[in-house]
């Protein structure tokens, strides 16, 4: 309905069989629905990213087949990580566009130095888009941790605060770890030039990729 109104201009009013009484969560447990997209005033789904990262105690887990960050995401995943929470993400080490993997690579340096650890998935194509704080939030949904996705994309997450979701999602960041395989981060800052300059082309595209 949002999207039709968005496309054409025109508000459909809902039958009663489109809202009907939904039963109530489990008790301790609740979901938050966080939606964005050109219709959005503001960057809901990022705002409700850095929010998590910056609420963040201990450890924070993203799994992303596209990571293409701005320069907010990056502030804070390198300020958590100084901080003392150990922040890991798992990518794709291949997706279906060059363009994106070379402008996504470009940003792991600032990362890794910060101490960041970076994880490629080595079993395939990574589709996944999770994020797990604490082992007691986690936030599942629609989008990719880059700029298309907060800013142009019609997307939406569910921020959900339950422990045993939580720990389940992080078992499967962890189970999946064993079929990636870790950056050394001083091998990454050796590669040699030819390696790094089409990433930092592929970069000035970063705001629509």
């Amino acid at each position: 309905m949002s999207d039709w109104k968005f496309c054409c201009g025109e508000t459909i009013t809902g039958a009663e069989d489109y809202f009907k009484e939904m039963s109530p969560a489990p008790s301790g447990s609740a979901v938050q629905i966080a939606a964005s997209g050109p219709d959005s005033f503001q960057p809901t789904i990022l705002y409700s990213i850095l929010q998590t990262i910056h609420l963040a105690k201990k450890e924070i887990l993203i799994t992303t087949p596209y990571f293409v960050p701005d320069i907010s995401f990056i502030n804070a995943l390198c300020i958590a990580v100084q901080t003392g929470l150990s922040v890991k993400i798992l990518v794709s080490k291949t997706t279906d566009s060059k363009i994106v993997d070379a402008a996504a690579n470009s940003y792991y340096a600032q990362l890794l130095r910060a101490g960041v650890e970076i994880f490629q998935y080595q079993k395939g194509f990574l589709h996944a888009k999770t994020m797990v704080t604490d082992s007691s939030l986690a936030m599942i949904g629609t989008a990719n941790m880059d700029n298309r996705s907060f800013e142009f994309n019609f997307e939406v997450n569910a921020v959900i605060y339950d422990q045993t979701l939580a720990r389940e999602l992080r078992a499967t960041f962890y189970n999946d770890l064993k079929e990636s395989h870790g950056i050394d981060k001083e091998s990454w800052l050796k590669r040699p030039w030819h390696q790094r300059l089409p990433e930092k082309l592929a970069r000035l595209c970063s705001p629509v990729l």
